[in-house]
């Protein structure tokens, strides 16, 4: 449940950072936004591998040009690369487009890990300057942990249920707001009955 709401949390704070940004970009520009995905899988009680996959979309009214994917935040000591890159660049993304990149990563060390998002930097023809997106971050990875039966129920419920459970949490939430009803005021209980 825990893991529910914390990402309940990084959802919301996300959009309404997508959102603030999108409003903030001017008219006839590009609008890069990326998702950052892991999945990981126990290989045996030694090994565990992750797939990452980052998708890049442009949701603006121009082309980006240049586009460059680093995500090198994977610690060296705890992860080697077998399958891939961590990085990868485009020529252009035209508006309404998708670009994915994938790898794969193999760790022999049992930890939790805290990934940074991905950074892309692309060129707008308008500005000299190179622009700047990061991806969406990820959830902290327990490598080589042993599932707990609830973190099997979680992981089995939450991509299944996690959406409805924060709508309705939310729902309720402004419900019982609207219903409480408000404290009177201090000042009004001195007042004496004959």
């Amino acid at each position: 449940m825990a893991n529910a709401f914390a990402l309940t949390i990084i959802s919301i704070l996300s959009m309404f950072l997508i959102c603030s940004s999108a409003f903030g970009e001017s008219g006839n520009s590009p609008f890069i936004m990326a998702h950052k995905r892991v999945s990981h899988r126990k290989l045996n009680s030694d090994l565990e591998r992750l797939s990452v996959s980052i998708d890049i979309y442009n949701r603006g009214s121009d082309t980006a040009y240049d586009l460059t994917l680093t995500d090198d935040t994977w610690a060296s000591e705890i992860f080697d690369s077998i399958i891939g890159n961590t990085s990868n660049s485009w020529e252009r993304l035209h508006p309404g487009s998708l670009v994915s990149h994938s790898f794969e990563l193999e760790s022999k060390v049992k930890t939790v890990y805290y990934g940074a998002p991905a950074l892309i930097t692309y060129r707008i023809p308008t500005k000299s300057k190179l622009q700047e997106a990061y991806s969406t971050p990820i959830l902290p990875l327990k490598i080589l942990s042993d599932p707990t039966a609830v973190n099997k129920i979680e992981i089995r419920l939450l991509p299944k249920y996690g959406s409805h459970v924060s709508v309705v949490l939310l729902i309720v939430f402004f419900a019982h707001a609207l219903t409480t009803p408000s404290k009177p005021n201090a000042g009004n209980g001195n007042k004496k009955r004959h």
